[in-house]
């Protein structure tokens, strides 16, 4: 039996936001039409040990299947204008073991980027000031060995973000996050939540 016969049938598509499991229920969530609207609690984060010295694993992450061989994306918009504000795409294999990706508002600037963690996180991050008041866009590729992170805004080309290790054998799930480390009340509107299949390359 080759390689390509043994990897699971992608169902692609759309997803249905009744098909997530949070992994820290919002204060607040509604469905509008084939938006989900989720509210922040004030202090949720995800972060592991590195130069803070602290653990974080109260982010707002609603999460489907994720296999090898399959893709998730995200679109969103909201009002980012508090230190840490975030959202984005979130994969997690386990509690030590997780990616988000997306925007964030650090420093006074919204930055685009991405915090990869295996038992420690690291944060790589890049200011898109004009990204600010627009519709992102997060799509994350799964291969055998790696993640691809993409991030867009509105309609423009996806902006290659990360290419990281990651390992084929194991179960992941993934879906949209938010996270309001300093404050309450963010609200982020997530308009869509779709399945399709990797990226066929790099480039």
């Amino acid at each position: 039996m080759t390689h390509e016969e043994t990897q699971p049938t992608v169902a692609t598509g759309a997803v249905a936001w009744t098909e997530g499991t949070w992994t820290t229920e919002p204060p607040a969530t509604s469905i509008e039409g084939d938006a989900l609207r989720v509210t922040a609690a004030e202090g949720s984060d995800a972060w592991r040990h590195t130069a803070y010295g602290f653990v974080h694993d109260t982010e707002h992450a609603l999460l489907a299947p994720f296999p090898v061989g399959s893709a998730m994306e995200v679109e969103f918009g909201a009002d980012f204008t508090a230190e840490f504000d975030q959202a984005g795409l979130f994969v997690r294999a386990d509690h030590e073991h997780w990616v988000k990706s997306g925007v964030e508002f650090a420093d006074g600037v919204l930055n685009v980027g991405a915090v990869v963690t295996a038992v420690r996180s690291d944060w790589s991050v890049a200011p898109v000031p004009e990204w600010s008041g627009r519709r992102v866009r997060v799509r994350v590729s799964r291969g055998d060995d790696a993640l691809t992170l993409r991030v867009a805004a509105d309609d423009e080309p996806f902006r290659l973000v990360r290419v990281l290790p990651f390992d084929g054998a194991r179960t992941a799930s993934a879906g949209p996050f938010v996270c309001a480390p300093t404050r309450a009340g963010l609200e982020v509107v997530f308009t869509a939540w779709r399945r399709t299949p990797a990226d066929a390359s790099l480039h």
